[in-house]
């Protein structure tokens, strides 16, 4: 699913903040933000630009420019927020309207981030991370980017009843490792990169052996493992690891294009997965989901990312395309979201 940076959206609640004489709380989809009092009422239509978004440097986002004109996840008044709404006059302001939106009928959930020319935010990665590319993510393999439950709280109506298990989220860097046509490659979340020495993904694959464990457990079989990179040098290493390790959620088969059981390669190679936590049945609101999301991590005595949810078995969504969806801890983006 494409992620929409902002986007129009229908604001669905309006909620007073405890000791909070001039903020609300305001929802739009799952997320719930904080804005001034009076500036929405249930049904009004907004522009709302989600977390992890950088905004222009204009005079309108002025406010943001301590932040680097990020959105971020904020507290206020003890109350969390994730994201900012704007009133949709904000359009207007922009010199792209004349070109792009004046001439648009804009309707609920349309994409507004190049109007608004907002682009994603990116963590800049050290020289031993971004490696020699060799060219793009391969096509033939789906990327790990998980849609966050709040921008699509549908999903959990249409697929209520569902049998799910969930797992930690854990905070490193995204690692693909396949073998295609008896090749043996390995690419970032975004590259697909030559192998050399002083790569930290091609170093950590070499000393878990994974090239070996991937061809003796499927024979030669066009498969991919995907996972996350933890360890020192990445995120902080917020977990306090020695070195370097890949804890996997991935078994791809290539040539059928489908998920396969990542179990059966822990329990056959001794491939290490991120920490299962349990089974639910889905028949929950944003809101207990994320309460569930809390907690501490499996890996060290710090709050956990966040879960990510998928059904026992494989089961797509319209929407999502495969059903696999995360849930991110709010104590956690506050404290270490930097």
């Amino acid at each position: 699913m494409e992620r929409k940076l902002a986007s129009i959206q229908r604001i669905l609640s309006v909620e007073p903040i405890d000791n909070a004489d001039a903020i609300e709380r305001i929802t739009v989809l799952g997320w719930h933000c904080v804005a001034k009092k009076g500036e929405f009422k249930i049904g009004d239509f907004c522009v709302y630009c989600e977390i992890d978004t950088v905004l222009p440097d204009k005079p309108e986002f002025e406010f943001l420019k301590d932040r680097g004109f990020r959105i971020k996840t904020i507290r206020l008044r003890g109350q969390i927020s994730q994201g900012i709404c704007f009133p949709l006059n904000i359009l207007e302001e922009q010199d792209t309207w004349q070109s792009i939106g004046k001439t648009a009928i804009l309707r609920e959930g349309d994409d507004v981030s190049d109007i608004l020319c907002i682009t994603k935010w990116e963590p800049k990665l050290p020289t031993s991370m971004s490696g020699i590319a060799k060219g793009h993510f391969p096509s033939f393999i789906p990327k790990t980017d998980e849609t966050r439950i709040q921008s699509v709280p549908e999903v959990l109506k249409r697929h209520k009843g569902t049998e799910c298990y969930y797992t930690e989220k854990v905070d490193g860097c995204s690692v693909t490792a396949w073998l295609k046509n008896g090749e043996f490659e390995v690419a970032s979340r975004n590259i697909w990169m030559k192998e050399t020495s002083e790569n930290i993904f091609w170093r950590t694959i070499r000393t878990m052996d994974i090239e070996n464990k991937l061809r003796y457990l499927y024979n030669g079989k066009d498969v991919a493992l995907q996972g996350e990179l933890l360890g020192e040098g990445i995120q902080g290493n917020k977990y306090k690891l020695k070195g370097n390790m890949i804890l996997w959620f991935n078994c791809f088969d290539i040539g059928k294009y489908e998920y396969l059981d990542i179990i059966n390669a822990t329990y056959v190679t001794g491939l290490q997965i991120v920490p299962p936590l349990g089974n639910i049945t889905l028949a929950h609101s944003v809101d207990e989901l994320v309460e569930l999301a809390k907690g501490k991590s499996k890996l060290a005595d710090i709050h956990r990312e966040g879960i990510v949810i998928r059904p026992c078995i494989e089961k797509t969504d319209y929407e999502l395309g495969r059903l696999s969806f995360k849930v991110l801890n709010p104590d956690f983006l506050v404290k270490y979201d930097e």
